[in-house]
């Protein structure tokens, strides 16, 4: 009965959150702890780059593959296999021995969350009714960055405690945890819940696109997502430079102590947080009011990055702390507002290959991820000026405002007669 009050889909989408949170504290644990096994392992900042983009490569490898899984086997065995892979891999995180182990540790945890997303975006085309589809991606996503503002003094504090390795290990058995409640809660198809009542299925699209969609189109379908997935890696590149150096950069550019960098870095994740609840709460709004999908999704895109563009242009001629925290949370603020507007756009696209089409999408922000943090790191090495990386990324919030006028976000993807 305590099920039925709280509600079937609102129970989902809470273990969603709570998934999407514990992803991103796995993934972003490493920069807070990179001054320390940078220290203990004689790394340098290009060999740290390296470090943070062993995660991406099977990350981008398995965005497409575990989005067709998710829409083949559906959302509670794929996450549940992913979970399993990236809570070992975290815990293997805190035996690396040098620079090859880390690497191959964060290779098995980007394997692992390489299809968690658009496995979610699967589960949630079942579980959202449509006319929430942006919220429910926008608060999804706030739950990541909640995880972004989390890490870094939650990481600073295990390290105290016990040490760099320890962090990893104590996170990691979060994850395993997490994989549990899922498999006993969860449930592809909503009407199989113990707890759904027949008010939330009303709402609910009818289930059983995962037995009744024809086998993929791939050619077509990844030609209509290619314009979605090039803007994606725009705001990707961002993403992922603000996940990898942030704590690092105000550790040294303005000579903090670890815990204070993190704090700052914090309130710079923070606004992520808001970011990606207003944004996805709008673009729905707007969508109702308008009847629009394009500017429902496409507006609130180039509003985004425009926004962010203009909020990190001061920092590049003002070398202070106050601006830099402010400048950087504005535009993380804007470059968030973006997320929840773009992982609706493949459910409007294509909602019968929902997972397969935000599983392309996210591939370019997977590739942001291998190239970003690196070209960061050798930025930093070879100039000493941790302000320079953000510059690329202003350069390229430009090009993703522009590029968002090729999405199209209001022409759904046509079944080819072929497919």
């Amino acid at each position: 009965m305590a099920g039925s009050r709280v509600g079937a889909t609102r129970g989902v989408l809470a273990l969603l959150c709570l998934m999407y949170f514990i992803t991103y504290i796995d993934r972003v644990n490493v920069s807070t702890a990179a001054d320390s096994f940078k220290t203990e392992l004689g790394l340098s900042n290009t060999q740290v780059g390296f470090v943070f983009s062993a995660f991406a490569y099977p990350y981008l490898l398995f965005q497409v593959f575990g989005g067709w899984l998710s829409d083949r086997f559906g959302a509670r065995k794929t996450l549940t296999l992913c979970a399993l892979i990236w809570a070992g891999a975290t815990i293997a995180t805190g035996f690396a021995g040098g620079l090859v182990s880390l690497v191959i540790a964060r290779f098995f945890l980007g394997f692992g969350e390489g299809a968690t997303f658009p496995t979610a975006t699967r589960a949630m085309a079942n579980w959202v009714s449509v006319e929430d589809r942006g919220w429910a991606q926008g608060i999804t996503h706030a739950f990541s960055r909640l995880g972004n503002t989390i890490t870094p003094p939650l990481v600073a504090l295990l390290i105290g405690l016990t040490s760099w390795r320890g962090s990893f290990i104590v996170l990691g058995c979060f994850s395993f945890l997490w994989v549990v409640v899922w498999l006993m809660y969860f449930r592809d198809d909503p009407r199989s819940h113990p707890s759904i009542t027949q008010a939330e299925l009303d709402r609910l699209p009818p289930f059983g696109a995962q037995k009744q969609t024809p086998k993929v189109p791939w050619g077509p379908l990844v030609a209509r997502m290619a314009p979605v997935t090039i803007v994606y890696f725009c705001y990707g590149w961002t993403l992922w430079l603000f996940l990898s150096w942030i704590p690092s950069y105000f550790l040294h550019s303005y000579n903090m102590k670890l815990t204070s960098s993190a704090l700052f870095a914090s309130s710079v994740f923070a606004a992520g947080v808001l970011g990606d609840s207003l944004g996805g709460w709008l673009s729905d709004r707007i969508l109702r009011r308008t009847g629009s999908v394009t500017k429902a999704r496409r507006n609130m895109v180039v509003i985004g990055m425009v926004g962010a563009l203009c909020s990190m242009l001061p920092m590049l001629f003002i070398h202070d702390l106050t601006v830099s925290v402010i400048c950087l949370s504005s535009g993380f603020f804007f470059a968030e507002l973006t997320i929840g507007p773009m992982w609706a756009i493949p459910m409007d696209i294509a909602p019968e290959y929902s997972g397969t089409a935000s599983g392309i999408m996210n591939s370019g922000s997977a590739l942001a991820a291998i190239v970003s943090p690196v070209i960061g790191g050798w930025m930093i090495d070879q100039t000493g000026n941790w302000d320079l990386p953000f510059l690329c990324s202003m350069m390229l919030m430009l090009a993703g405002a522009g590029l968002a006028f090729t999405m199209h976000p209001e022409k759904r993807f046509t079944i080819p007669a072929m497919a």
